[in-house]
């Protein structure tokens, strides 16, 4: 609470302007390492220049006092060094018709370090509403506060309010540079766009007595988000202690991390009582991935003495969890479903269409599942199909009311959760110690069209050639509906394990890459698109598409794909996958080129299960047609028990020579 005299204080700096130069002189000589922006002046229709100007005059410590109004601004940068304390009741806002950049945020913290921001019960504003409409542009990246590549930064005793983004941004301004030491507590960030707190990479982060609520605009709206756009980004020693995540339209704790690898560092992420309530639509949901061809992330993930209740129900749901990825583990947990469908499980495992693994990798220890509707404890959605519910271990107390039971975690028991599987399981072809070459002569100067097939997101090219020859292939990338994207580097490993630089390939571009093969042997192109597709053209050597780490993804494709049956084939099988609305036909035909299996609209995964007709091996062909009903986008290819290459042309296919 202001003092009379501190109010009539502030009035007369406001009607006065306020500058005090011997003041600014004494910070700028270092007589003075404190220094209070008021010094600079107070403009109640814009104090931009007044705040930033202490900012910048170098002073250790800059006071932000509570002038009985608020500061007015657009948009701040913070300086390395340096303490912003804001005094209690004091309230920095966004000045009304400001912040038309899509970045543009309250202040930003961006390759800075020892920045310490201290509320005390002060308040940060934006404008929400007015973000979400003309003249400006849409966009979810108007942060209260955006921290990038930087480190020990300090946050505490702030409410952050009504971004046109994130309350807290924490990401990337230098490709590698992540934030380090950066401790927030005390804050409460309420009505953002997106979300509460958004960690794209980060180390050594604790978040503490922090409450995120009632976020609402634009996908996820989550309380806390953790979801890092490059496998390069850092999730380690993230600790998030005694915060609440409460009403938000979105998930209260989110962790979406598909976009890191093996390659990543190992993840490190502890959350120690922490609650989930009210109206979130899910309290906790966790979406791991397969690496995108080059493995799942690992690490650990612990909830340790966590309620995570209310939402939809269930409690706790875990999609796309491989089991040989990052371990999660539940300890001393309360779960408790919201009143959602009577027969969704308190614990929901799902997978989806790309999926090759089986899912699991998950720890209880000493949790009870509070739930009076008697639901289903566990659940698993196999959205892949053929894939099971493995290495899900310990024990959970239910309580109904009156009544308590213990589960004791078993084998058996997670196998009887999926009684639908009927697919036939192979073990997988191992390409790695196997030698494969073309599968018929090839001339020089041959030249090998491919059929226009599109690939989504990532995917891995494989061609043989000669040493000495002149490689050549001809790629093209992409636009898928409205996203951006950024030119293909495209690198091709050779069959000693090399790296060559072959160039780029822009935006819905095409580009033809060249390069004098060092060696005889298999060389492995790997494609990165983002959310985009690519497709290769046309190439000079026989080449095939890999389906050796992942399931084949293709987008919009329709025609002939060929695949290889090596003599001495006992049974294969191919599996085909819709995703969700989005259907895709297919058949089967044998070497003759007879018609012996067809489907005409795949959602959910379908599985041709056969065996060759000749002691010989054979050229089959998987033929794509559109749907019969319905929509046509996304869909995928795994082959089985055989070579994992599908070729558009039967010319580039490749066998093994044993």
């Amino acid at each position: 609470m202001m003092t009379l005299f501190a109010v009539s204080l502030a009035a007369a700096m406001i009607a006065s302007g306020g500058v005090n130069q011997s003041r600014i002189d004494d910070v700028k000589s270092g007589k003075l390492t404190e220094a209070r922006a008021s010094w600079w002046g107070f403009d109640p229709e814009d104090s931009t220049s007044s705040i930033q100007s202490a900012i910048n005059s170098g002073a250790k410590r800059v006071i932000i006092e509570n002038m009985g109004q608020p500061w007015i601004v657009t948009p701040l940068v913070a300086a390395s060094d340096q303490e912003l304390v804001f005094e209690q009741g004091a309230v920095l806002q966004a000045k009304k018709g400001e912040f038309k950049g899509t970045n543009d945020s309250l202040l930003s913290v961006v390759n800075k370090r020892s920045v310490t921001i201290t509320g005390n019960g002060a308040t940060w504003r934006m404008h929400r509403d007015d973000y979400a409409k003309p003249p400006y542009k849409k966009a979810e990246w108007r942060h209260t506060l955006q921290i990038k590549s930087s480190s020990n930064v300090k946050v505490s005793g702030l409410t952050m309010a009504e971004s046109g983004g994130d309350g807290i941004y924490l990401g990337v301004a230098t490709r590698g540079v992540t934030n380090k030491n950066v401790h927030i507590q005390d804050v409460v960030l309420e009505k953002h766009y997106r979300q509460g707190i958004s960690v794209i990479t980060a180390e050594d982060l604790l978040i503490e007595n922090t409450i995120m609520r009632t976020t609402a605009g634009t996908a996820p709206m989550a309380g806390i988000d953790f979801e890092p756009n490059h496998f390069s980004e850092r999730l380690v020693n993230c600790v998030l202690r005694n915060c609440v995540v409460e009403n938000n339209q979105g998930v209260g704790y989110a962790f979406y991390l598909p976009n890191m690898t093996a390659q990543s560092e190992p993840i490190s992420i502890r959350l120690e009582n922490c609650v989930a309530r009210g109206s979130n639509r899910l309290p906790l949901v966790f979406t791991n991935g397969e690496g995108e061809g080059q493995g799942p992330l690992t690490g650990t993930v612990e909830f340790n003495a966590c309620n995570f209740s209310g939402g939809n129900s269930p409690a706790v749901t875990l999609n796309r969890k491989p089991a040989k990825g990052a371990k999660l583990r539940f300890v001393n947990c309360q779960l408790k479903p919201g009143e959602g469908e009577p027969n969704t499980p308190a614990i929901l495992f799902s997978s989806s269409a790309g999926n090759q693994e089986d899912v699991g990798g998950v720890h209880f220890e000493n949790c009870v599942i509070d739930d009076p509707q008697r639901r289903p404890v566990m659940g698993f959605h196999d959205g892949a199909g053929g894939l099971r519910l493995i290495d899900v271990t310990g024990s959970l107390e239910t309580r109904a009311g009156d009544t308590t039971s213990h589960l004791e975690i078993t084998p058996d028991w997670l196998d009887k959760l999926h009684r639908g599987n009927t697919f036939k399981r192979f073990p997988k072809y191992e390409t790695a110690n196997t030698q494969f070459i073309p599968l018929q002569p090839t001339e020089a100067d041959q030249k090998f069209p491919q059929r226009p097939f599109s690939q989504r997101k990532w995917g891995t090219y494989i061609l043989f050639a000669d040493r000495g020859i002149n490689v050549t292939l001809t790629l093209k990338h992409m636009q898928v509906g409205r996203y951006s994207g950024q030119p293909i580097v495209v690198n091709a490993v050779t069959p000693s394990g090399k790296q060559l630089n072959l160039g780029a390939v822009p935006f819905q571009a095409a580009a033809s890459l060249s390069f004098i093969a060092p060696e005889t042997g298999l060389y492995r192109i790997p494609i990165q698109s983002g959310p985009n597709k690519f497709q290769l053209d046309s190439t000079n050597c026989p080449t095939v598409i890999s389906g050796e780490a992942a399931r084949v993804w293709f987008i919009s494709s329709v025609g002939d794909l060929y695949f290889y049956v090596p003599a001495g084939t006992k049974e294969f099988g191919v599996k085909v996958f819709g995703e969700g609305m989005e259907g895709v036909g297919a058949a089967i035909l044998n070497a003759d080129g007879t018609k012996l299996w067809e489907q005409p609209t795949i959602t959910m995964p379908e599985q041709y299960v056969g065996a060759p007709e000749s002691e010989q091996g054979e050229i089959w062909t998987l033929r794509i047609s559109r749907p019969a009903t319905g929509a046509m986008e996304d869909y995928y290819v795994e082959l089985q028990g055989i070579p994992p290459f599908l070729a558009t042309n039967s010319s580039s296919l490749l066998r093994p020579t044993q």
